[in-house]
């Protein structure tokens, strides 16, 4: 039987270091989107001070892809207003409020997000509101690409958690078949769902990001750098969703 991953977190000079320790044969170095958290995946059996030595030889590397993620555009938290700004699958809408005595709902209309909503309602409920029909959206469409890539990869989840993740756009757990996709993707353009609904079901093929699981991403979507690059390219909300909670697993 093979042995469970461990982790555990590494101090070089003032970066934090997610380390875990899995059945691989090489050391695997990842800067993390959007926050820039640091994960190296080692070999069961490394040193530990052959796992340090190896961060200090990529530090400068790393550093340079902290700045890069720092500088990338962020948008300012959503205080849920008349005519601001929020995006459906990639298309910006004006949101329109409509003060109404009956449950609240969200209707989608060309140029248009109108919120039906409790007069008086506070800035919580409006963002609790709000991130709930995000999570449905994404939940809504993330079925169909599920089911499509079950079929072609001949694997089958065991649930899907929809939910505000600060540091990656889904995770797969392939012991428990689980996968998690980040609510802002209902944000993003739909390929680039797709592209991180393929990426997690593979994981029930290969748990690693090594040839093998590129292999498989080269064979069904040709294009899967192209979508990561635009997923990891587009501005990052500073999400007020109440159900936020960081997350360290890393969508390579």
């Amino acid at each position: 039987m093979s042995q469970a991953p461990s982790s555990h977190q590494l101090l070089i000079g003032s970066v934090a270091v997610e380390v875990t320790h899995k059945p691989i044969k090489h050391l695997h170095l990842s800067v993390v989107p959007p926050d820039g958290a640091v994960r190296i995946s080692a070999p069961h059996g490394m040193s530990a001070h052959h796992v340090r030595a190896y961060a200090i030889g990529k530090l400068a590397w790393i550093r340079r892809q902290q700045a890069r993620l720092a500088a990338q555009p962020r948008e300012s938290p959503r205080l849920v207003v008349e005519r601001e700004s929020h995006a459906l699958w990639g298309q910006r809408l004006l949101l329109h409020i409509e003060e109404v005595n009956a449950a609240p709902r969200i209707e989608v209309h060309p140029r248009q997000l109108i919120l039906y909503l409790r007069p008086g309602s506070t800035l919580e409920k409006r963002q609790s509101i709000l991130a709930a029909w995000y999570r449905n959206e994404l939940r809504r469409e993330a079925a169909g690409l599920i089911d499509h890539w079950q079929r072609r990869l001949g694997v089958q989840i065991n649930k899907l958690f929809v939910q505000a993740m600060s540091r990656q756009w889904g995770s797969c757990n392939p012991h428990t078949r689980n996968i998690r996709l980040n609510s802002q993707l209902a944000q993003k353009p739909r390929a680039c769902l797709d592209y991180v609904v393929l990426h997690e079901l593979v994981h029930l093929k290969v748990p690693t990001h090594g040839e093998a699981f590129v292999a498989w991403l080269d064979a069904h979507m040709p294009d899967w750098q192209e979508r990561r690059r635009l997923l990891n390219q587009l501005p990052l909300t500073r999400d007020a969703d109440p159900q936020l909670k960081p997350h360290l697993r890393t969508l390579g």
